[in-house]
């Protein structure tokens, strides 16, 4: 789930930086000079923004894939302790437990 969420936040963070570059083509003279005086702000920046990212998609996805998990693995395993779940024949209780 971690590895879906970098990746997600990978993706739109490209997205958005390359969006920035063809809204910004204005800037390209002072490239250099922004580049020089601000690459620390920038880089900060585009951290902060991947890391929010990241925690957003994480808790995006915790939310509303993994929803009523432990009730559902505690249904599921009343119903294999009761015998009722039908079990595939390579597959046997004894081994199970």
């Amino acid at each position: 789930m971690i590895a879906n969420a970098l990746f997600a936040a990978t993706g739109l963070t490209l997205a958005l930086i390359f969006f920035l570059g063809n809204q910004l083509r204005f800037l390209i003279p002072y490239r250099f000079l922004l580049l020089h005086q601000y690459e620390t702000a920038i880089l900060l920046s585009v951290t902060v923004l991947f890391v929010n990212l990241t925690g957003a998609f994480f808790t995006f996805a915790r939310r509303f894939f993994l929803k009523d998990t432990g009730r559902k693995l505690a249904h599921f395993d009343r119903e294999l302790n009761a015998g009722r779940t039908p079990m595939p024949p390579h597959l046997h209780r004894g081994e199970l437990n």
